[in-house]
């Protein structure tokens, strides 16, 4: 697909979460021809976690341009909701963001890329005459979801906490769905986090159109609604695009040593380890852990575990203590059957392992797209943001995953042991596998020249810029 150049700005929220896929986005732009720059805030208060993150993103793609935006600290933290405290940090970042395109890049932009928490972004588009759209990194059944709440909620009963088990019906959904697995930060619905999501989801159907990182074979029932226009009552619901999925391809873009969890893997027999990771933010506090522990163990299966801080102990300690942290005697006993690494491992090289059997995910979408890619079998067990949502249409729609435990919930050693020999013995895991062959197959399928997501990227140039003509486009 060739044509015309245009440079695209694109603005990722704060966290690791929100940067890895908008990275994924500029390489996939960079692939067709386009510029890219990333433009990151930079807020005083930024964790190392995420400083750390950018150094290593843009030293492992030097193509892609990155731009630190100041912001000022937003005035009032303490007690303050974390989704409010980031929205007022993005709020004053929009100064920052208005200078680099007025000032620094005037008239090189052809559109801004707005992450689906930068909606006050809009504003400065709008300002500075430069077309938005949002690049939603996570589920179309999630936008449809999402789109629909700001309308939904004010009528039900109660909060969906409160509604615990009952069932709530959106445009998009598969079958109605249990009010406790609605995303976890709307859960309390006169919270100031439920407030902001609501204002934020909203403000979505401003924009010009959304770029989705899915593939329409993968989930037909959201795109139609939002095809119909279903999920937006009284407006026109924004263009969307399936352009995925964009993941990591599992190249590290750096000559470095390989991570030792690889050549652990080496050594393993084929599709025999059970991979436990659960994100850049997924902890257990320490009793959570010891029961993962005996799970595994009980299970007789092999298995790499990244394991974080318990929430109860972060910042207390600089060095992670697995000896304590694990049951007694554990790491000694399944050493050579078992692997734990502290806090992080090269997961887009990992999933694609040929000795990795299944993947125990906390349903984070980049993870879920990076296992449909690899043909990997999921267990789910969500912990927070829309995680829960994401692990309703894997296990019961999309029929790619079982599920393990949700938001909060204590499982117990039984119940790892049991999903993980379900997967990986049982008859429902050999039929999870050859869904999941169906599905890598349709996601290759997708991004290849005149596939769905091709087609469907050619159509977001056109919708940008109508009067310039596409050479070679896929229609």
């Amino acid at each position: 697909m060739t044509g015309k150049k245009r440079t695209f700005v694109l603005y990722p929220s704060l966290g690791v979460g929100h940067l890895i896929p908008m990275v994924e986005l500029a390489k996939h732009l960079l692939r067709h021809g386009h510029g890219a720059l990333i433009a990151v805030v930079d807020p005083p208060d930024t964790d190392a976690v995420s400083a750390a993150a950018v150094a290593r993103l843009a030293a492992a793609n030097p193509a892609i341009a990155f731009r630190l935006l100041p912001a000022p600290a937003s005035p009032d933290v303490v007690g303050v909701h974390p989704a409010k405290r980031d929205k007022d940090t993005l709020q004053l970042a929009n100064p920052a963001l208005r200078d680099l395109l007025r000032d620094s890049l005037p008239g090189a932009v052809d559109a801004l890329l707005l992450d689906m928490f930068c909606v006050d972004a809009l504003d400065v588009a709008a300002e500075v005459g430069v077309p938005a759209y949002f690049f939603f990194a996570s589920a179309a059944g999630d936008l449809a979801v999402f789109l629909n709440l700001p309308y939904l909620y004010p009528t039900l009963p109660s909060s969906f906490r409160e509604m615990g088990e009952t069932l709530v019906r959106c445009p998009g959904m598969p079958t109605p769905i249990q009010a406790l697995d609605m995303p976890w930060t709307v859960l309390d619905r006169e919270s100031d986090g439920t407030k902001v999501r609501m204002y934020q989801w909203k403000r979505i159907a401003e924009a010009r159109g959304v770029l989705v990182n899915s593939f329409d074979w993968l989930e037909p029932r959201a795109l139609t609604a939002l095809g119909d226009g279903v999920c937006v009552p009284g407006r026109p619901t924004p263009r969307v695009f399936c352009i995925g999925p964009l993941v990591n391809d599992g190249s590290t873009g750096q000559s470095g040593e390989r991570h030792e969890c690889l050549a652990w893997l080496d050594a393993q027999p084929k599709r025999s380890v059970v991979f436990l990771c659960f994100g850049s933010k997924g902890a257990f506090p320490a009793a959570q852990l010891q029961e993962i522990a005996r799970g595994l163990e009980s299970s007789g299966h092999r298995f790499l575990w990244v394991v974080r801080s318990p929430p109860e102990e972060e910042g207390q300690s600089p060095e992670l203590d697995l000896g304590r942290l694990l049951p007694a005697g554990f790491l000694d006993r399944n050493r050579g059957r078992g692997m734990v690494v502290k806090n992080w491992v090269p997961q887009a090289q990992v999933v694609r392992h040929e000795a990795v059997g299944a993947f125990v995910t906390h349903c984070g979408w980049n993870s879920a797209l990076e296992a449909i890619v690899s043909g990997l079998p999921m267990i789910c067990w969500p912990l927070y943001a829309e995680q829960a949502l994401n692990k309703v249409f894997m296990v019961e729609e999309m029929k790619i995953a079982v599920a393990l435990g949700r938001y909060e919930e204590f499982v117990r050693a039984e119940e790892v042991e049991a999903k993980v020999r379900l997967v990986m013995e049982a008859e429902e895991g050999r039929i999870l596998r050859e869904r999941l062959a169906v599905a890598r197959e349709k996601a290759l399928e997708a991004t290849r020249e005149c596939g769905s997501s091709q087609v469907a990227f050619a159509e977001f140039l056109r919708d940008l810029d109508k009067s310039s003509s596409v050479n070679g486009e896929c229609n």
